[in-house]
């Protein structure tokens, strides 16, 4: 097995677990607003990745801050944006133009990387943008503000990941995910004292949503992407993440017994087939 196949396996099993997390999401929200379950879960996951990285923390050098800060402020964005997005349009919407990052990505990396996604990576990107569109539009179209916010979201998540891509080589890759982590927690935290009641929960389900998501789906995956990521480039990363919809409609299927309609499935296949295109030509190079 290659680097690049082990690598795209890892950010695979993080678009899973992205996938799974969100019904646990869904249901804290009914108990505590966005940014403050936010500040608290990226200030769990920056703990425990503190703790368990210590050897990593004490290496840290200038460089390494000050690069972690500027993707942890473009991370950031994409959460805040996303958030603000929500608002004005439709959760639908919102899913389909947040995963237009998989088109952003391609465009932004040839453009600064000077790296071209060849023939076969180009079609599945298609593939799964049509998926995409399949799983989450409906027949309203129309475009409003929550949109326009929703698609600088987009931005800001393709330029996370090529900036990931660019960087993660030229420091220690763990040290830059945790200092990402933290300046989440740290921004979420701002935005939460600013225009929320901040409060400590006192619900149990809502500590266990904290914990998973914040040990699982944030620790664990920025670190495994931060890691693995080096291994294989910015548009196959995207690209897997397209799928994190499909994994999000089978956990909903799995604990909440909610039914994929034939639209949803035929996106999902039109998804992972675009996934596999890109991965079969990968693998031949």
């Amino acid at each position: 097995m290659t680097k690049q196949l082990k690598a795209d396996l890892a950010l695979l099993l993080v678009t899973i677990v992205w996938g799974s997390t969100f019904v646990i999401t869904k249901n804290a929200l009914k108990d505590i607003p966005t940014y403050n379950f936010l500040t608290i879960r990226f200030f769990v996951a920056f703990l425990v990745s503190y703790l368990i990285f210590f050897k990593n923390m004490k290496k840290l050098n200038k460089k390494t801050l000050f690069l972690g800060s500027i993707i942890g402020i473009v991370l950031f964005a994409g959460y805040a944006f996303q958030t603000v997005g929500l608002l004005y349009t439709t959760a639908s919407k919102s899913g389909f133009i947040t995963g237009f990052s998989v088109v952003l990505v391609p465009v932004f990396s040839a453009i600064l990387l000077k790296k071209t996604p060849n023939i076969s990576t180009i079609i599945g990107i298609l593939l799964a943008i049509l998926g995409l569109g399949f799983m989450t539009l409906n027949t309203n179209l129309s475009l409003n503000i929550g949109d326009f916010y929703t698609l600088i979201c987009a931005f800001a998540f393709a330029f996370h990941i090529i900036l990931v891509g660019k960087y993660t080589t030229e420091v220690d890759s763990i040290a830059l995910a945790v200092i990402q982590i933290g300046i989440v927690g740290m921004l979420s935290l701002i935005f939460s004292l600013s225009t929320e009641n901040f409060i400590i929960p006192k619900s149990t389900d809502v500590w266990i949503a904290i914990f998973i998501t914040g040990i699982l789906a944030t620790s664990g995956a920025y670190i495994i992407q931060n890691t693995m990521q080096r291994f294989t480039s910015p548009t196959h990363t995207a690209l897997i993440y397209t799928a994190e919809p499909v994994f999000s409609a089978i956990f909903a299927y799995i604990l909440l017994h909610e039914v994929m309609t034939a639209k949803a499935i035929l996106g999902s296949i039109l998804i992972l087939t675009g996934m596999i295109l890109g991965e079969i030509k990968l693998n031949k190079s």
